[in-house]
This record gives structure tokens, C-alpha cells and sequence, in this order.
């Protein structure tokens, strides 16, 4: 475990939200640095580090959706985004910059406390010392999965995945040929598939096999089981 609390990012220019969720996050004994506009929250993460990015999509000087794409440009920080848009499209725009959840307004805040459990959980998870290293690494043809280390190398080149990315690429991969619904990777990375869109999974499959694939449309690795989920291939294939 870390020897400082987990530090959050909260990004929303309304005070009204600000003062509503940081106040929980402290009392729960998280650090909450708080930003109003999009430069201002890349001001402050360059300041320090952060553990969560808590970031809302409507930003003045510069919207959440530039600031979580140039967050995920030089860090992998967990990124939850805040909307009050429903619409799918900005969901899937949110997710595709490098987000790893999002949350609609209005939202109850026993969903928001569980999301953000979620994700320093997700984190904690992630550092070494949380990792199993007796664990060999995984190859299969170009493909090479060091699940200790958390590392994944195509062709000889390291490629970085965010955390989200690497436990569905390793859920997968651990059972190769199993079929796993979008449901049963939701749960297994989040926890539970509550308030959560499956389709969440479509778009980081979409994102890994634009890293590890050499055509992402003709797959080697990462198969489309229509009708259900997606499957890993045999090793043996």
C-alpha cells in the first residue's frame, strides 16, 4: 500500500460540483486538488503527481476531451470523465482519447464513490508489488505478454496499454480460445457491470488491436465471437 493517500484531480468549472463530490473524497481521506478549466488542470498534473483524474467533458480554455487526450499523450493515469451528455457519441469520443470510465449527469454519489473506489483499486492493483511474479511470460508469435512486469512487446517493440487495456488483453490471453462476453470483461476489470455500457469493451478491443495487431481489421490475436464477446487465439494456433 502507498504511504500517502490516494491524490485526485477534480476537473469541473462549476463550484456547485466541485464542493459536492471533493468533499466526500476527503472525508472518505483522499487528497483533492482541485481545477476549473482545461489548462488549469494541465497545470496542476504537471505539478504533481495524481493517483485518478476525476475530469468533467465541458471545460472553458480547453474541453475535457483535448485535456484527456493530452494526459493520455504522457501518462496512464486513470481518467474518469463527468458529462451531462447522454449521447453515445460522446461516450465512445471519451473512450477513444484514453478514458477508462465515465459517469452521466446526474449521477447518485454511491456511483460515484464506487467508481472512483474502482479505479485506485485498479491502480493499487497495478503496482509491483500487487503483481504475481512467479508468473511466466506469455508468447505467441510476435506477441509477448510479461504479465509481472505488465509489459507487452509486438515485434520485439514495447507498446504501451493503459491499465484497462492490459487486463483485457490479459483476461484473454490467460484463457486462449475462451469466449468472454462483454458483461464477464466488465466484471472482471470493474468489478460489477453496473452503469456501465458493454460497448465500453468494443472500443478498448478496438484500441488494442490498434497496438498489438499488424492489421487490426484482420486479427491475429484478439477474435470477434459475434452475437457474444471476444476470444484470444489458441496458442496452439
Amino acid at each position: 500500500m502507498p504511504d500517502h493517500p490516494a491524490r485526485i484531480l477534480l476537473v469541473d468549472d462549476e463550484q456547485s460540483i466541485q464542493t459536492l463530490l471533493s468533499y466526500p473524497l476527503r472525508k472518505e481521506g483522499y487528497d483533492v486538488v482541485q481545477a476549473t478549466d482545461g489548462r488549469q488542470a494541465l497545470d496542476r498534473f504537471a505539478e504533481q503527481a495524481f493517483d485518478l483524474v476525476v475530469l468533467d467533458l465541458m471545460l472553458p480554455k480547453l474541453d475535457g476531451l483535448e485535456v484527456c487526450r493530452r494526459l493520455r499523450s504522457t501518462s496512464s493515469v486513470p481518467i474518469i470523465m463527468l458529462t451531462a451528455k447522454s449521447e453515445e457519441i460522446d461516450k465512445v469520443v471519451g473512450l477513444e482519447l484514453g478514458a477508462d470510465d465515465y459517469i452521466t449527469k446526474p449521477f447518485s454519489m454511491r456511483e460515484f464513490s464506487s467508481r472512483v473506489k474502482a479505479a485506485l483499486r485498479r491502480v493499487e492493483m497495478s503496482r509491483p508489488a500487487e503483481t504475481a511474479p512467479d508468473e511466466a511470460p506469455l508468447v505467441v508469435s510476435d506477441l509477448r505478454i510479461d504479465f509481472s512486469k505488465r509489459t507487452v512487446r509486438v515485434r520485439g517493440d514495447e507498446v504501451q496499454l493503459t491499465f484497462v487495456e492490459f487486463e483485457i488483453l490479459s483476461a484473454l490471453a490467460r484463457s486462449p480460445g475462451r469466449v468472454f462476453t462483454r458483461d464477464m470483461l466488465l466484471a472482471r476489470i470493474w468489478g460489477d457491470a453496473a452503469y456501465r455500457d458493454p460497448r465500453t469493451i468494443d472500443v478498448h478491443i478496438r484500441h488494442l488491436r490498434e497496438k498489438v495487431e499488424r492489421e487490426p481489421k484482420d486479427p491475429d490475436y484478439l477474435f470477434t465471437v459475434r452475437g457474444v464477446g471476444y476470444r484470444f487465439r489458441d496458442t496452439d494456433g
